[in-house]
């Protein structure tokens, strides 16, 4: 047996020119100079998006990684949609007079789900040939649009000019909130890996319902002693107009999706050289390519229907000012929770994805219909008739009998968490593409906004609660089980790259992951370990493969062709 001690090291270096750099990479743990490190751009020199940071012994992945972007994404929604859902779960926009949304905010809003329905059929191929760059930018300035209309009214409440302003608002958030949405939902499901993708939705809910978390606290310190129920001053609208324009610029600062790189070197799949007919054709290639996506139309729909009912049905009828402002805040924390707890069990290594889908449904239809039971018993304590009579007193925070509706009222919040999980989690499970995905992220916008459409139509006519309740109700329950077929049937382990790339013109080599160089044994007595770096030399971006062996000192240095078992380059 050999003695340990007598084993001395010899080195050898092979390096080769790259001359792609997209199929090199760098996997030994301390190497220093890594792929992603010295990535060039266009113009020869390194680009920094592709640079990795320490801090420490804490590593920070590259900005043009999907983790980053993410994040990045996550702030725009934080700042934009997130203090928008925070205004609107005030209800009414937070004025306390929802005959007013008769004549101007429910019409406001009414043109809002519209455009935003109409567009987001088409937002997909919008979003695929203008890059998720530019279209979140354009989406996050509907949204400031819209809350300076609001905050018009209030400074001018009986200007007719004002009552436009409200009206084009409306309309052009829908739009732009069409793109914004279609953009992040492109970057949420086609960016992670397919085992990371309930991760991901987790960790964007919970930034972007931060914001409406943060938002509500804004009314609430504005009005933490107004007791009775009454519209929230003009500073509030100011705030949430600055934190919005804000967050639209940041969008500015992301990668478009042909610059980002998954930690295996993998790349995002998109049309090659897109046009504007090449996309719109694309919208009948997804449905082409997976015809059961039409199952799951009727989720869509259902997606945002019970906001009317929660916010302006529950929240803004009954609880005093400054208690609609805790509700909001406590909703949007349900959420947070809920989205964690989902996402990662979606994820889990714990039986086959097929099972875990399957599984999921059957725990959403049990779980709707046991907590719109319970919404059952809390809507037959009363109506429209009621909390409109002058001798109503709305539920202040101080009352004994509070606990219960914020309870409800916070499962709510938790189950449209779940419900959005579910749905990005199914589309995500279907493709892995980001052209596919953009078309149905646009098919999800625009059905869950028309679906928003009809119903802040009929609450403008005042229909009952008890039938708002019970069409919530029956479509969540519903869209279940017409979903089933297409979870049940349709499902699979994972998604098959070729069917992702087809008609795109991308090379599968381009966006494939690239295998990871280890170390290795070759044999008992002579050990090689091979490293690899990347690095620039004499202007050629040129690999470096140094492999040690170690060897009885008595006898002659073995040099050993690079073999695949050692990583070999080729």
């Amino acid at each position: 047996m050999t003695d340990p001690h007598s084993l001395q090291e010899k080195t050898e270096v092979i390096s080769v020119k790259i001359e792609n750099p997209g199929v090199a990479e760098a996997c030994w743990p301390d190497h220093t100079e890594t792929f992603k490190n010295t990535v060039t751009g266009p113009d020869g020199k390194c680009n920094l998006i592709y640079r990795d940071f320490h801090i420490g012994s804490m590593h920070l992945p590259c900005f043009a990684s999907p983790p980053v972007q993410l994040f990045m994404v996550s702030l725009v929604c934080f700042f934009c949609p997130g203090m928008f859902n925070a205004l609107a779960g005030l209800g009414g926009g937070g004025k306390v007079d929802t005959k007013l949304a008769d004549e101007m905010y429910f019409v406001e809003n009414v043109a809002l789900y519209s455009t935003f329905a109409l567009f987001g059929f088409f937002s997909g191929p919008m979003v695929n040939y203008l890059g998720v760059k530019i279209t979140l930018a354009i989406g996050g300035t509907g949204f400031c649009v819209y809350t300076a209309s609001l905050l018009a009214s209030v400074i001018y409440p009986e200007s007719s000019k004002v009552y436009a302003f409200n009206i084009f608002g409306g309309a052009f958030v829908g739009l732009c909130a069409a793109l914004l949405w279609t953009a992040q939902g492109t970057i949420m499901v086609s960016y992670p890996h397919e085992n990371q993708k309930g991760q991901y939705f987790a960790w964007f809910w919970a930034i972007f319902n931060m914001g409406a978390v943060l938002g509500s606290l804004i009314p609430l310190a504005q009005n933490v002693h107004v007791t009775e129920n009454k519209t929230v001053n003009k500073n509030t609208y100011i705030v949430f107009l600055i934190l919005m324009v804000f967050g639209s610029l940041i969008a500015l600062c992301l990668c478009n999706a042909k610059n980002v790189i998954r930690d295996d070197f993998s790349r995002v799949i998109l049309m090659r050289n897109p046009t504007l007919w090449s996309e719109l054709t694309g919208m009948w290639e997804t449905i082409q390519f997976e015809w059961t996506i039409i199952l799951l139309f009727p989720m869509f729909w259902s997606s945002n229907w019970f906001y009317t009912y929660q916010q302006n049905g529950i929240n803004a009828a009954h609880f005093s000012t400054r208690t609609k402002a805790l509700n909001s805040l406590l909703y949007y924390f349900a959420q947070i929770l809920a989205a964690f707890f989902l996402g990662y069990c979606l994820d889990s290594d714990y039986r086959s994805r097929v099972w875990r889908g399957r599984v999921n449904l059957v725990f959403l239809f049990s779980l709707t219909c046991f907590l719109w039971g319970v919404g059952y018993v809390w809507q037959r304590t009363y109506t429209r008739k009621t909390v409109s009579d002058p001798s109503f007193s709305p539920t202040d925070w101080t009352n004994a009998k509070y606990g219960g509706p914020l309870l409800l009222y916070m499962c709510y919040g938790a189950y449209d968490a779940l419900w959005q999980a579910s749905v990005y989690w199914y589309m995500g499970a279907l493709s892995n593409s980001g052209r596919r995905t953009a078309n149905y992220i646009g098919y999800y916008k625009g059905f869950q906004s028309a679906g928003s459409a009809v119903t802040w139509a009929l609450d403008s006519h005042k229909i009952l609660y008890m039938s708002e309740y019970a069409s919530n109700f029956g479509l969540l329950a519903g869209s279940l089980l017409i979903a089933a077929p297409a979870i049940f049937l349709k499902l699979k382990n994972t998604v098959d790259l070729e069917g992702d790339i087809a008609n795109t013109g991308e090379n599968i080599e381009d966006v494939r992951p690239k295998p990871e160089l280890t170390d290795c044994v070759v044999s008992e007595h002579d050990r090689c370990k091979a490293r690899t770096r990347v690095s620039r030399h004499n202007g050629d971006l040129r690999i470096y493969r140094e492999r040690s062996i170690s060897t009885p000192t008595p006898g002659p240095l073995k040099i050993r062709p690079l073999t695949p078992e050692c990583g070999n380059v080729a």
